[in-house]
């Protein structure tokens, strides 16, 4: 089966709605980019300006989705709505692209990811992750992922119970595992995921008893998590804030990724009520976010 991509340009002030139902309407995945070569300079404290046209760009797991969300905003956006562009991408091309040139990678502390083709680095008291992704999210090479696993090797979660939310191909968890953890829960909507994650696990010498996997559809048990990892995107972060909130034990530690710095402010407000939540690292225009239970 192919991917479909969904594409087309719109105003600022139409960014943050039109993101909102690409998500409602089954994208994977949005992008915005620049679509008119205009340079955005220091913003004022506090604000989070866009370019003034915006190329809008949504992934979907088939054209079916993709054409029925371009006909649904062309409706929604009225007279004057774009005209949006669906197009086919071959999974075994977006594949082999985010493979070509993985190696491994030092993470931060003792913690390193090894592709499962390369061999172990000579590092004394090292902590290995063997990873092959196939067709899940998460290799390391990407800001998001590479912020949270620097996060775990700086303070591993010892001895803790880890729910990894939208686990992709495991890697957050199996690392966590690694570096410490009692057992850990690995959560996403697509079983082609739990399905690498699952893998990724056995090859590290991970039993089903340590990481147990789940589709989203089944809610993680209440209070039952004191590291809770989610590297996702905005809109969905933002709505997870009841569910991610509920699993967590009081003074459970909150990592959130796949959020740019434009985006934070609104993630954390939706979780402000009961973290205490803050910026804790940056890269390339991403942000993760670091909170603590009340």
């Amino acid at each position: 089966m192919s991917l479909a991509e969904l594409e087309l340009e719109i105003r600022a002030d139409q960014a943050e709605p039109v993101e909102e139902q690409l998500f409602t309407l089954g994208a994977v995945s949005v992008e915005l980019f620049d679509a008119g070569d205009e340079p955005l300079f220091e913003p004022p404290p506090g604000t989070h300006p866009l370019w003034s046209a915006i190329r809008i760009k949504a992934i979907f797991t088939d054209s079916l989705q993709a054409r029925i969300a371009a006909a649904a905003l062309e409706d929604e956006l009225g007279a004057a709505a774009p005209v949006a562009r669906v197009s086919t991408i071959a999974e075994q091309d977006w594949v082999r692209a985010g493979l070509a040139g993985l190696t491994r990678i030092h993470c931060g502390g003792k913690l390193w990811i090894v592709p499962s083709w390369e061999a172990l680095p000579e590092v004394p008291g090292g902590v290995f992750v063997h990873l092959d992704p196939g067709l899940a999210f998460g290799t390391g090479s990407h800001p998001t992922t590479g912020m949270c696993l620097a996060a775990l090797a700086q303070t591993p979660p010892l001895q803790q119970r880890v729910l990894d939310y939208g686990c992709g191909s495991g890697i957050l968890a199996i690392a966590a595992l690694k570096l410490g953890a009692a057992s850990a829960l690995g959560v996403d909507i697509d079983p082609q995921a739990l399905q690498a994650t699952r893998a990724n696990a056995e090859r590290n010498g991970i039993t089903s008893s340590q990481l147990e996997t789940t589709l989203a559809d089944v809610a993680p048990p209440a209070e039952s998590f004191d590291l809770i990892l989610a590297n996702i995107l905005a809109a969905p972060l933002v709505a997870l804030a009841p569910t991610l909130t509920r699993s967590a034990r009081p003074g459970a530690r909150l990592l959130m990724a796949g959020l740019l710095d434009w985006q934070a402010e609104t993630a954390m407000a939706a979780y402000r009520d009961d973290f205490e939540i803050h910026i804790g690292d940056e890269r390339e225009g991403w942000v993760l976010l670091e909170g603590q239970r009340h």
